[in-house]
Parts: structure tokens; sequence; C-alpha cells
């Protein structure tokens, strides 16, 4: 296999890559070449480095790439980078026959996410031979067929595409034939055989040729197919008769349709020159026609009519015997048929009177037929005896000089029997005996003696709610085995009350087909079952009847919308609830309780966020009607948040209803406090921000001096001197894995929103300072640190004192007075607070890197 990879290899460019890019560090598109089949593990191209990835990083940025079809043909190596073969592909079952296979694949990687285009081009190899259809061809040929003739042959299929597919045939070598290609298209072939001399189907009945067809791969594959040549023959025999006169003897009178002689002749031609066709001659008498006839391919001559030896004793018969050629050739053969008396003359039974019917409820020996045997034989042959061919409650009494009476002999049942065909048969006593038959139809009159019976021992319908007045919910029906007036029904109710009211208010029936129609409207939730009776009466004398129980089931139709239970609202408008402004996510704002008087799926209530609900903020459990925050409340939310709860049962067409909710927002003392001095987003100074922190940074240049002032006061009058002091921002980091665990802590069937990932990463949520302390740090070498996260601690600009534990941060215990001295220091005088708005936030910017200590908590 090594070598024959080597080999392919050599003769095909195992692959080339053609990768098309928008930019110089993202390519959207690339491109292999492979031969197919290709052995498992076979290496196809590193991609993580035509795609420009780092091998290190592939696993970790979970890239992967799909086919979108059933089998996965390729996989990545992951400690390589390497594009390599899964499973072994063949370009005529992924592309059958065309010129091209590409194998489109989608690369993707995750964090960022990014989609990249794949193809592979899968390259035909000549690894198919020509096949015909068939492994043997027959073709016939007349003998006399001129020379020149040509007879087109069945073209060889090759799977390979290009010049790996079919391009050449031979014919293996013959004085008779040659073997002429005609081209139909440019890639296709008909291979047609040429008759080069006439052929004696004498000499030559057969003849075979083998046809080979060649692909034009390397190496060179072909596939053969088996022609023969059968010769058809000439009308050169006449027919000849196995005996030139066919002598039989029959008796008269034989039945029907019976053998009487075969005639057969041979001839030695094939096919339909030696096919064999007979017929009476011209010369054959008109009376052997009516009472004899011939079978044109088997030669059999059977009787057809009465042979009577009182009108003839002998036949001559001429058969003709010819072939089916064109020039057909015949040859005529005799048969002679004699004929012998026997007792020909059958008894005749003569009817003379007979009841057309008779009643089932007739006594026994009650009479129903007279008739008389005559014979026109004479002796012995005339005499006869009569019987009954079948058991029946019918017997014959002899009465005198061959006069018979057909008279009952059992119970009669017109429910089991509704009439009898009596056949007598009488046979007289010659040799061989004749008999002769007649049939007495005799049919039994009905007597009213079966009550009818329902086709079920009870019967249930159904019915939706809300039908049409007058609608049909069902039928019932019976059967009687009576006849005519007696089987006759008339269905009837027998219930007079139905739930205290008339039946007739619920239901009617049809009298003559049993069809119940609905006489209301009716409600699933006030009326769940009906259940009546039903009598059948026939029209016999004395009439007969039977009742049946009949179930009428009501069943439930999605007519009732969702009805809210709670939370309540007054006089039609929205509910209100209330909830901090500090609520993590998870939070239980509220709980949409709900009802639906319709049962099943029809009852089953799914609950659903509706519009203008914000679904980034919000959440509803499907199933519980639990509504939750996901994620914080921002500075832009609004204070009154409107929440609409939309509630849809599982009936089709499904019903729903909506319900409001007025959610208030309420901020806590922390919260308060921080939305003053939040420096945010807004305002009009965020487009200029360089220049704002200039006037930060001077006024607390200007701040500094003043303090090292003071301190140089203090210091002289001998109180403790205070070092140093730093003011430094803080940013604490906010995971926003916490946040979801927050969310899913919440409820299992919980609706997170599609954009809720892209509302924490789109960088839009609040960014805030914290002002604090820190050891070892000058005034002067104030600095930014970066910022990180969602959100950080805010500054409290209200309060005239700024109290680092509030956010966190202590002073440190050797500069206490200078931390004092902070204290009681009013924010305003420390910051300009007329460059600031309230609640407003600071657009993210790149940070001043200090030393060490200037680490993200």
């Amino acid at each position: 296999m090594a070598y024959w990879l080597n080999s392919q290899l050599s003769q095909w460019p195992v692959l080339y890559l053609i990768i098309i890019c928008i930019s110089d560090s993202a390519c959207l598109k690339i491109r292999y070449s492979i031969p197919e089949e290709l052995e498992v593990g076979a290496f196809v191209g590193n991609i993580a480095t035509d795609l420009g990835l780092d091998v290190k990083q592939i696993s970790e940025r979970r890239f992967r790439i799909e086919t979108g079809g059933k089998k996965q043909y390729l996989e990545v190596n992951f400690d390589t980078g390497a594009l390599i073969i899964k499973e072994k592909m063949d370009k005529e079952q992924l592309c059958e026959h065309g010129l091209t296979c590409v194998l489109t694949l989608q690369a993707m990687i995750e964090k960022p996410f990014k989609l990249y285009r794949v193809e592979i081009e899968i390259l035909d190899i000549n690894d198919n031979a020509p096949v015909f259809k068939t492994s043997e061809l027959n073709i016939e040929i007349p003998e006399l067929q001129p020379a020149g003739t040509s007879f087109p042959l069945q073209s060889a299929i090759d799977p390979d595409a290009g010049t790996n597919s079919v391009r050449s045939y031979q014919l293996s070598s013959s004085e008779y034939f040659t073997l002429k290609t005609q081209s139909e298209s440019e890639q296709n072939y008909v291979p047609e055989l040429v008759l080069e001399r006439p052929l004696d189907r004498e000499q030559h009945p057969t003849l075979q040729l083998t046809l080979t067809a060649f692909d034009g791969g390397t190496p060179e594959k072909f596939g053969t197919t088996q022609i023969k040549i059968i010769l058809v023959d000439v009308n050169d025999n006449a027919p000849v008769c196995e005996q030139n006169i066919y002598q039989i003897a029959t008796a008269e009178n034989i039945p029907l349709n019976t053998l009487i002689v075969k005639v057969t002749a041979t001839d030695e031609d094939e096919g339909l020159n030696g096919e064999i066709m007979y017929v009476f001659s011209n010369q054959t008498p008109k009376n052997v026609r009516e009472v004899f006839s011939l079978d044109s391919i088997t030669g059999e001559i059977r009787v057809a009519g009465v042979v009577d030896f009182e009108e003839a004793d002998n036949y001559q018969i001429s058969v003709q015997a010819k072939d089916r050629g064109t020039q057909s050739l015949s040859v005529y053969c005799k048969v002679l048929i004699r004929v012998t008396d026997i007792n020909d003359n059958y008894p005749e039974i003569m009817i003379t009177t007979t009841a057309n019917s008779i009643p089932e409820d007739a006594a026994k020996d009650a009479a129903v037929a007279l008739f008389q045997v005559a014979d026109a034989d004479s002796d012995n042959k005339g005499s006869s005896y009569c019987r009954i061919t079948r058991d029946i409650p019918f017997r014959l009494s002899r009465s005198f000089n061959n006069h018979y009476t057909l008279v009952t002999n059992g119970e009669l049942d017109r429910e089991e029997e509704p009439g009898y065909n009596i056949t007598i048969i009488c046979t007289d006593t010659g040799s061989p005996p004749l008999s002769a038959n007649k049939t007495i139809q005799v049919q039994v009159s009905d007597i009213n003696d079966n009550a009818p019976r329902f086709t079920q021992p009870s019967f249930t319908m159904y019915v939706t709610e809300n039908n049409v007045i007058d609608a049909s919910i069902g039928a019932v029906s019976a059967y009687d085995p009576d006849f005519n007036q007696n089987a006759e029904l008339l269905y009837s109710i027998l219930d007079i009350l139905m739930h205290s009211v008339p039946a007739t208010t619920f239901i009617s029936i049809n009298s003559a087909t049993g069809e119940i129609f609905a006489q209301r409207s009716f409600d699933f939730e006030q009326l769940k079952q009906i259940q009546f009776h039903v009598q059948v009466k026939d029209c016999g004398s004395p009439p007969l009847s039977n009742n049946v129980t009949v179930n009428v089931i009501i069943m439930d139709q999605n007519d009732n919308a969702p009805v809210v239970v709670s939370p309540l609202s007054s006089k039609g408008s929205a509910a209100e609830e209330t909830m901090p402004r500090s609520a993590e996510p998870g939070y239980l704002v509220s709980k949409v309780t709900s009802s639906d008087a319709d049962s099943g799926l029809n009852g089953q209530i799914v609950y659903q966020l509706g519009q203008p609900t914000d679904e980034s903020l919000f959440t509803v459990a499907s199933e519980t009607g639990e509504i939750w925050t996901i994620r914080h409340l921002g500075h832009k939310d609004s204070l009154r948040q409107n929440i609409v709860i939309l509630m849809k049962d599982n009936g089709s067409p499904s019903l729903s209803s909506t319900v409001t909710i007025n959610v208030s927002v309420q901020d806590d003392n922390t919260e308060n406090a921080s939305n003053v001095g939040t420096l945010g987003n807004a305002g009009p100074w965020k487009y200029d921000l360089k220049f704002y922190l200039m006037i930060i940074f001077g006024s607390i240049s200007f701040l500094l001096l003043v303090a090292i002032v003071i301190l140089a006061i203090k210091v002289h009058r001998g109180r403790n001197e205070i070092n140093r002091y730093c003011c430094c921002w803080q940013s604490p980091y906010f995971s926003r894995n916490d946040s979801l665990h927050g969310i899913q802590k919440a409820s299992a069937s919980i609706q997170i929103p599609p954009n809720y990932t892209e509302v924490y990463e789109s960088g839009n949520l609040q960014q805030t300072l914290d002002y604090g302390a820190c050891q070892g740090s000058a005034l002067n070498e104030f600095t930014f640190l970066q910022l990180q996260g969602v959100t950080t601690s805010r500054i409290d600009i209200k309060k005239d004192s700024w109290n680092p534990a509030e956010h966190g941060i202590s002073a440190n215990s050797t500069n206490k007075d200078a931390a004092q001295f902070l204290e009681k220091k009013p924010l305003a005088d420390r910051f300009d607070a007329n460059h600031f708005k309230k609640n407003s936030e600071i657009t993210p910017w790149s940070p001043v890197r200090k030393t060490k200590y200037h680490q993200l908590l």
C-alpha cells in the first residue's frame, strides 16, 4: 500500500493550498487538493499554520471543523495542527460522475469567534475499470443478411472521470465481423459491429466474440463482455405428418370437448419456419365442422356438437398442417372417425306442478312439486329411477307409473337457507346407464321470528364542545335476519328525562337510519358525558324490539384563555411590585400564577416574556411563571420597569392572555449614595476627557501645595510630622462568571435572552472609580489604575467627608494624622466637582502603569 501511495503521489500534486485573505492576519478561505482513496491518517495540510493560528492555542480556543454531512472525513491533530484523513474518501461516491469534486468544510474558533471556509478538492485517480451492463450480449442475424450491415453494441461504464474514463474498444479477431466506433459526444463512444460477408446458418449456427473496453488511465484498465451471434434460419423445409391416415372409433353422444384424436406434424426449420398451424381443409363438409373442433396449435380434434349414430355412423376429416414462415409450406393428414351405437336416449323429466315458495314454519311432508319421468329407449333402457343429489330437508315420494312428488322432510329456517335449488337426477338401466337431471327452485318465505340485534353491546360517541346544533354525533346500527317488512327497523330514544331535563333538549335520532344529532351546543366545562338508551323495533307482526346503551363523551376544545390568579391588579390597571436596585442576578421579582378552565394540553400554560419587556434584564420560568433578574440594574435602567408576561396554553389553536407588572426599583442607602458620586459615561465632558483630567491634576496639585504649607506650620509648632499622602484609584474585579452563577441558581427553566452575553461584553456596563489611600506614593505621582471587569466601586461626592472604610480601604497606621486630615478635608476642596455630573460614568482610558502595587483586586 505504501508503494501504491508513493506512485500515486508521484503522479498527482498531492495537495496544493489556496488561501484567500481579507487582511494580513485573518484568512476566510483556504483550499486543499488531494487525491481520492488516501489512507486514514494521511496528511492533508497544517490548517493551524494556514489559518495563522498558534498550535498551542487551537485547543483552548475550541478550534473545530464541521462537514455538514453524516460522515466526518477529516479531523484535526491538536498537537500539531495538521488536518488528516479520518475516513477514506471515494470521489465517485461523493460527487458521482462530476469532473470536479469539492468537499466544503467549516472551521470555527472561539474566544473570539471566527469562521473559515475550507475546501477540499478530491482529485480523481484511476481506481475503477470499465464495466459493461451485461456480461453477455446476444445478437440475432438472418443468414441471408447482406455484408456491410452494422449492429450497435452496448457501451461500457467507468465511474472515473476525465482521461480515466472509457477511451477505446477492441474486438476479438473474426473473419465475419469488424468493429467500428462512432463518436456520440466528446467523451462517450458507442461501438458498432459490422458484417463483412454473408453468413450460413447450416455451417455456423452461432459465433462467439469478445468486446474489450479500455480507459485512459495509467496504468490502463479494461473490462470485457461476450457477444453471441445467433443466425436466424430461413423457411426451406415443409411440415411432415407422423401418420398419413388416422383411424378412430368413438361412441355416440360422447361429452362435449372430449378429445377424439391428436394430429401431429413436424418441421425441421426453426422459429416461425418450424412452427406448425393446423386447420380444416377446404374440402371438409359443414356437418363435420359443426360436430368436431380442431385446435390450430396442438392439432387436437375434440367433440364440439352431438355425435349421434342415427344421423351419421362415420366422419372423414382432412387436416392441413402448414408452417408460419413468410413463404408457408403445408401437408395434408386424413382422419377417419367411426361412430358406435349406445344407449343414447336420456330420461326426460317433466314437471307437472310446483310451488314457488313455502313458509319456513311449514309442516312435515308438505307437497312442493309433482313431476313425471319418460325414456324414449326400448326394453330395459326405458326404465329409470330418480334421486335428490344432496342432503336437504326434502325427499321424493313415488306414486305410480314413474310419477313422483317432492315433499318436505324436516324443519325449514329462512335465516339459515333462504331458498333451495333441488336437483333431481333420473337414471335409466341401459348399458351404460344414462341420466337426466332437473333443478327445481324453492324459496322459503319469511315469518317474523327474529328480534333486531345491535351491532355492538353498547355505543360510545365523541363530540367536541361548542358543536353546531343539529350536527351529527354518530349513529347506532342494528340488523334483523328476517326479510322485507320483518326486517324494516325503527329507532327511538327510550329516556324521557336526561339530567332532569327532557332528553329531546340534548339529542335526537333519525328513526330510519339511527343517526344521532345534537340538539344543543355542549360545554365541556359544564357537561362531560351523557348516557341514554336507544330502542330498535322491526315492523313485523307482532313487532320485536331490542335496547342498547349509548354514551356520548364531550371532548374539550381550547375555548378558554388563561386567566391570571396572581398578582392581582385593581380596576384593570397593572400589578405593582418592588425590587431593590442592588438586587443580584437571580433575584425573584415576582411570580405569575394563572389557570385555564380547559383540560389536557388545552389547559397547560406556558409563560413567556412579552413586549416591551427588557429581555436583557428579566426572564421568566416557562413552567412556574417565576420572574427573575438576569443582571445588575444599571444607571441607564429606568427606576420603573414594565414587565409584560404572555400566558399561552398548548391548545390548537393556542389561546393567550397577558398580565402587566410595574416594578418599582427602590434605592437602598449605599446605592443612593453611590448614585450621586458615580463617574459615568454620560455628560457633555466625556468627549474631552484629557482636558478635565488636567484640571483634576491641577486641583490636586494645588491641594497638595496647601497641605504641605499647613504641615510645615504644624511641624514648626511641634506637632507630629505628616510624611506623605497619596491618592490612588482602585477598581475591584467583578467577575461575569459570578453574575451568571447568580442567574443559574434562580431556576432550571429560566429563559436567558440571546443578547444577554452581548450586554456584558459590549462594554456598555458601568465603570466607576474608587478613591482611596495608598502608602508609599506621593501626591505628584497620582495615577490611574487600569479599569477591568464591568462594575467598580464609586466615589461619594454627596458627603463633605470621605470614609475609606466604606470602600474597603484602610489608612496606614503610620500616617494616621494624614488620614484624619483627609477625612476632615471636604471632598470639594480635593476635587473640582463642577467637572463631574451626578450619576455619570467615566469612559475607560489607557492607564499609566506604575509600580507592582498597581494591580486589580
